[in-house]
């Protein structure tokens, strides 16, 4: 039904930037050296059967400004600003040898218009295949110096024969970039995704389970540079939140409330929700005694939750009144209404295309194993480019608002689960308070555990720092919760073209020597 394809390969490669200058011309590079530094390449992925992403690696090519009329067969240098749609496509159209996108050190100087500028470039780029390398480093004092030296050529190129005459007689200006590989490209099809989930048992007999989730991978057109702090560190640092406090609650009989809470961390997230797709294929085909087999209230989704005066519950279906599902709506209608009037809140239906090659949101696994639920996110439209920037770091986090969304599903989380609408008003009774409120250094340093490492899809089962996260992401569930349980699937060639993914390893570390010659 839904496949995924993704090229995933760590390698270094080398590259050689080549510099001509005589006679008068200054510049802060120096002559006859060498610079290396780090790039990385554009991810590449299949998608059921459309390609999406970079394809190529080796570049052999002379450096040119985005503004140069003539980009044919030239490595083309943007920055931020510069990376545009029509700028990408332009080069696409002039057959470029490649484009090498420099990334500011310190996103948050960066005005928020080129912010999303870039985000919506990126996305539309990662939406076809291109042979075409991409490849984005990090700035420095050294790159910025080749940018606006290039940038200076262009701009002298439209200037007075006269100009351009005393410049050719004062200067000349060439870098040549080069990057080879020492191996091809190659899909790994044995990589696999994790997912975490554990339980805090219900009063009574039998009771009712809601579960909680979110996705923590995340995505962008760098893998190595994709940390997805809001989409989703934000969902997961909730997630985890609410864990801490439940756990509390339940923890004296006297407070247990008469739902089973089950907990999930879900990866995969954002190849079509796979690991969620595996887990439920697991729990509802084979484990007899899941709780996800009858008397589910109803999943709730946390995605993209760190932002913003705006919240979208979205369902797949409208949820009747007398449900739980209606009941929970209601009480996070009254919470924010009575406490935030400021949010404004809403409820977005859309239904489950079975013919749609992407899953809009993780609602919609369960939705089709007619499990009950929806997700929470500041984001209206599901195709936003905010779900998968590398521009998606902490710098977009506002930890206020991330704290007031945790008090929003908490609060309605509670009051639905022990029936507090006849005890008390919504803007009156406060649940967690004292010592149950919600602790922002503890969101902070959650927020900063979860971002310390990008976690596409792609690296999350390889390398020791991200493995160390997910380890430290299983003993937080095993503190609070109870039946904590980590869930391994593994994407073998069997299921490589059906439904689940290959898996495919970007290119990182891309090692670049720049030479200036006399």
């Amino acid at each position: 039904m839904w496949g995924v394809s993704m090229s995933l390969r760590t390698s270094k490669v080398a590259a050689l930037l080549l510099l001509s200058v005589h006679l008068l011309h200054a510049s802060a590079l120096p002559a006859a050296s060498s610079y290396e530094f780090n790039a990385y390449r554009m991810q590449q992925y299949n998608l059921h059967q459309d390609k999406h992403g970079c394809r190529g690696a080796i570049v052999v090519a002379e450096a040119r400004s985005a503004v140069d009329t003539s980009l044919t067969r030239r490595c083309v240098i943007m920055k931020l600003p510069d990376f545009s749609t029509e700028r990408y496509l332009e080069a696409k159209k002039q057959n470029a040898a490649a484009v090498l996108i420099l990334l500011p050190q310190n996103i948050s100087s960066v005005p928020e218009d080129i912010v999303q500028g870039f985000m919506v470039a990126e996305s539309q780029a990662l939406q076809k295949e291109t042979l075409m390398p991409v490849y984005v480093v990090p700035e420095d004092d050294q790159l910025l110096c080749m940018y606006e030296e290039v940038t200076q050529a262009a701009a002298t190129k439209s200037a007075s024969v006269l100009v351009r005459v005393l410049r050719s007689i004062i200067t000349t200006t060439a870098f040549q970039i080069l990057v080879s590989s020492s191996s091809p490209i190659k899909p790994i099809t044995d990589t696999t995704i994790i997912t975490l989930e554990g339980v805090l048992p219900g009063a009574g007999e039998d009771p009712p389970t809601i579960v909680i989730t979110a996705h923590y991978d995340s995505f962008g057109l760098a893998p190595w540079l994709a940390y997805g702090a809001d989409s989703n560190g934000s969902g997961v640092t909730i997630l985890l939140e609410l864990v801490r406090l439940f756990h509390h609650l339940y923890s004296d009989p006297r407070s247990q409330a008469p739902y089973h809470l089950l907990f999930s961390l879900t990866g995969g997230g954002k190849y079509n929700f796979l690991g969620t797709k595996r887990w439920l294929e697991e729990n509802m085909d084979h484990a007899e005694s899941s709780l996800l087999h009858d008397n589910v209230a109803f999943v709730l989704c946390l995605d993209s939750l760190a932002t913003g005066d705006e919240l979208f519950l979205h369902v797949s279906r409208p949820p009747k009144p007398g449900t739980p599902q209606y009941s929970f709506i209601q009480q996070l209608e009254q919470i924010i209404s009575a406490r935030i009037p400021w949010v404004r809140f809403g409820t977005v239906h859309k239904k489950i295309n079975l013919q749609e090659a992407t899953l809009a949101w993780e609602h919609e696994r369960y939705g089709m194993k007619r499990i009950p639920g929806f997700t929470l996110s500041h984001i209206e439209n599901p195709k936003s480019e905010l779900r998968g920037s590398i521009l998606d770091t902490m710098t977009q986090v506002d930890i206020r608002k991330l704290k007031r969304n945790t008090v929003i599903v908490a609060e309605s989380l509670a009051r639905f689960m022990y029936n507090l609408s006849d005890k008390g008003s919504a803007k009156d009774m406060q649940v967690f308070k004292g010592s149950l409120d919600i602790q922002d250094n503890r969101l902070s340093a959650l927020m900063t555990m979860i971002t310390s490492v990008p976690r596409a899809v792609q690296l999350m089962d390889r390398e020791p720092e991200h493995t160390l996260l997910i380890s430290s992401l299983e003993q937080e569930f095993k503190h609070y919760l109870q039946q904590v349980h980590r869930h391994t699937f593994h994407l073998d060639r069997r299921y490589a073209h059906t439904d689940t993914a290959k898996i495919f390893h970007p290119i990182n570390g891309l090692k670049q020597d720049f030479r200036r010659l006399l």
